[in-house]
């Protein structure tokens, strides 16, 4: 049976009991705009005891918000009590909730193309605010007062730019003046729901609308004050003919295919570094701009509490972005080291884009792919001849030397100069005949 109709089974079970029960939200807004959800929300005036008593298998995520989840043939469904709420003094959830009437239930919603309900069991659409209309026109606005609905919840304001980038629907005026106004309350909001909010942004489409509307509505300088202050960092323009850091970084975004997180925010990193490390002498440098955008990069995921995964890929890219330009004149052995990488595939595509979006020569990058395409997966990452314990046996002690001559002996057979343990245990002794001496 479908995620779909599991749910229509869970509206009209409960319609069935006596009460009201109808879908709710962005599922509906997707219905209508002939897009398919991923999830459907069910809103009922059932309080969240019935819910449970009604369906055999349920989770009380939210009992004291109203909500529960019905779980059906492996879903999971969110019905919720028809509901008004208080502001959100946390930045997280509503300082009280009064169970009420559907309209009621959607005037507490944030945009009107969000405060639709149907009815799948009559066919009916319950418009109290217009969502319909502005769906039709593509428009982005909020229910009732902008100010009254961004106080209450301020993770709206990001919210709303991510529903305009997912549509490439304008905000109404009075929503994006609201915005602008509030924007410095942002930070009252929890990281992990801005995160949350900027990772929808950056793998959705239209990323780099999303981007630079943060930054109209001034709220990307309250939580990407760094990318904010690329705007007017100046590029050499023979490498750079498109223009400043900012709108480099923009045209790189819009160059992304449904990428990862961790590519997306180490494409809008990866030259984060360069407003700091700005220089101009004979031309526009930007000297180790890679490095510092790495640190800053660490920073800012500490700031966002990524995963330490994520952190690591997201400032490995940065670190590694201008790898690629001396990928022709690398030896065979470090060329294999950055293959055997996990984030390799990842690399790629970010310096892809990033070339495609300045001078557009891409052969560092062909040279690259065409030589990944070439060696196998033992070629690139082998068993490795020997190791620390065949160290030991030979008197050495574990310390950096030891380090720099299992990297030796693992250079030499990625570059095809040992093939044998036995040749490389006649290197080792060889190298340590040498350190001795």
């Amino acid at each position: 049976m479908s995620i779909k109709q599991n749910a229509i089974d869970i509206v009209k079970t409960l319609q069935d009991h006596g009460y009201k029960a109808l879908f709710a939200g962005g599922c509906v807004r997707d219905m209508i705009m002939g897009k398919k959800s991923a999830d459907y929300d069910i809103a009922t005036n059932a309080l969240p005891q019935d819910v449970m008593h009604i369906f055999e298998k349920t989770i009380p995520v939210g009992v004291q918000f109203g909500v529960i989840i019905v779980v059906k043939e492996g879903y999971n469904y969110e019905v919720a009590t028809f509901r008004t709420e208080g502001s959100y003094s946390d930045g997280r959830h509503p300082d009280y909730v009064a169970f009420s009437t559907p309209e009621g239930d959607v005037r507490r919603r944030d945009f009107t193309i969000n405060g639709l309900l149907y009815d799948p069991i009559k066919n009916e659409i319950l418009d109290y605010v217009g969502g319909q209309e502005d769906i039709k026109t593509g428009v982005i606005r909020t229910i009732g007062d902008p100010i009254e609905r961004f106080t209450e919840d301020k993770l709206r304001m990001i919210r709303a730019a991510r529903f305009a980038c997912r549509f490439n629907f304008p905000i109404y005026e009075e929503t994006r003046k609201a915005i602008i106004k509030l924007a410095g309350n942002i930070q009252v909001v929890s990281a992990e729901r801005i995160r949350e909010e900027l990772e929808k942004i950056l793998t959705g489409p239209n990323t780099h609308i999303g981007i630079r509307l943060l930054d109209e509505l001034n709220l990307l300088q309250e939580i990407l004050p760094e990318v904010s202050g690329m705007k007017g960092v100046r590029q050499p323009e023979n490498f750079h003919p498109e223009g400043d850091v900012f709108v480099h970084t923009l045209l790189c975004l819009s160059k992304m295919e449904n990428p990862s997180w961790t590519l997306a925010m180490g494409i809008l990193l990866h030259d984060i570094g360069k407003p700091i490390t700005f220089e101009e002498s004979d031309r526009i440098r930007f000297n180790l701009h890679e490095k510092v955008g790495a640190d800053m990069t660490a920073k800012i995921c500490n700031r966002l509490k990524t995963s330490n995964a994520e952190k690591d890929r997201i400032v490995w890219l940065v670190q590694k972005h201008l790898y690629f330009k001396d990928a022709q004149k690398m030896r065979l052995s470090k060329l294999k080291r950055l293959f055997a990488s996990d984030g390799y595939t990842e690399l790629a595509e970010l310096c892809r884009i990033d070339a495609l979006a300045s001078s557009g020569d891409l052969s560092d990058y062909n040279y690259c792919q065409e030589m990944y395409g070439k060696l196998t997966h033992e070629e690139i990452k082998p068993k490795l001849l020997i190791n620390g314990s065949d160290l030991i046996a030979l008197g050495l002690k574990p310390g950096p030397l030891f380090k720099e001559i299992l990297t030796k002996i693992e250079d030499e057979q990625l570059e095809g100069s040992l093939k044998t343990k036995e040749a490389a245990m006649e290197k080792v002794k060889l190298l340590i005949c040498h350190i001795n001496q």
